[in-house]
């Protein structure tokens, strides 16, 4: 089974920071979301000379990514349930020890070692789908989930109370939350045949010759937006909605 869990996480802190900004989860048809996705990092110098960064993330994604090619219809609410996400995370990096000779030749988890903390209450949606079979499956599987999270103010008290009872069905969540998909565009570089030279030419023996061989290519290349190979699915909770609702009325 493949999982995508958007749960984010993080903290800690140390002696001298400083911070630097970062851009904050995409949210709007046609964005990419990030899987985690920090609001603002801090460098600090230990005396040690271990190098720590402190990431702020945001845990509260209620978007998530399933491959094209992936059958929407196939997708059904498989619970919900409320979870501890970190909103802050902390990479050290020990140079010294990282840097010795004698550390494991594909890394250490050492190198650097990070830990997740300053928890909050979220309640983590689960989602099953039928998506395209899993490379590198024997089995061949095409069984997926999906997890998004969300605040717990988000959902109404009705829902909460449900779900504390242990109620919450395929029909109830298909009424307390609502699924939008649509596939985003994302930047390619190409190359620019107005502005490109490009040379003909043919291949003997599986190497490509020149017809003029005097011929220079000059290739230029520009960005294009270009349909993303995944599909985003957006869970929005009903009193969020509504919330939303009443504030484009006001």
């Amino acid at each position: 089974m493949q999982t995508l869990t958007f749960t984010m996480a993080a903290v800690a802190a140390a002696s001298t920071i400083l911070l630097a900004a970062a851009p904050a989860a995409a949210a709007s048809p046609g964005a990419k979301p990030d899987k985690a996705v920090s609001s603002a990092v801090a460098t600090v110098s230990a005396k040690d000379g271990a190098a720590v960064e402190i990431a702020h993330l945001q845990p509260f994604a209620n978007i998530a990514e399933i491959p094209v090619g992936s059958d929407l219809s196939s997708i059904r609410f498989e619970g919900i349930k409320l979870v501890k996400v970190a909103t802050r995370r902390t990479s050290i990096t020990d140079k010294g020890y990282c840097e010795e000779g004698y550390r494991e030749p594909g890394g250490s988890m050492h190198c650097p070692s990070a830990q997740d903390g300053s928890l909050v209450p979220a309640y983590q949606i689960t989602y099953s789908y039928n998506g395209p079979p899993i490379s590198g499956d024997e089995y061949g599987s095409t069984h997926c989930t999906f997890s998004v999270n969300v605040r717990p103010e988000d959902l109404n008290p009705t829902v909460r109370q449900t779900i504390s009872e242990h109620k919450m069905s395929q029909t109830t969540a298909a009424e307390d939350f609502k699924l939008t998909t649509y596939r985003g565009l994302v930047p390619r570089v190409v190359i620019d045949d107005a502005n490109s030279v490009l040379c003909a030419g043919y291949y003997i023996d599986g190497f490509w010759t020149r017809t003029d061989r005097n011929c220079e290519e000059k290739l230029s290349y520009k960005t294009v937006a270009m349909p993303s190979g995944y599909i985003v699915v957006r869970v929005d909770p009903a009193a969020s909605i509504a919330n939303l609702s009443s504030a484009s009325g006001n």
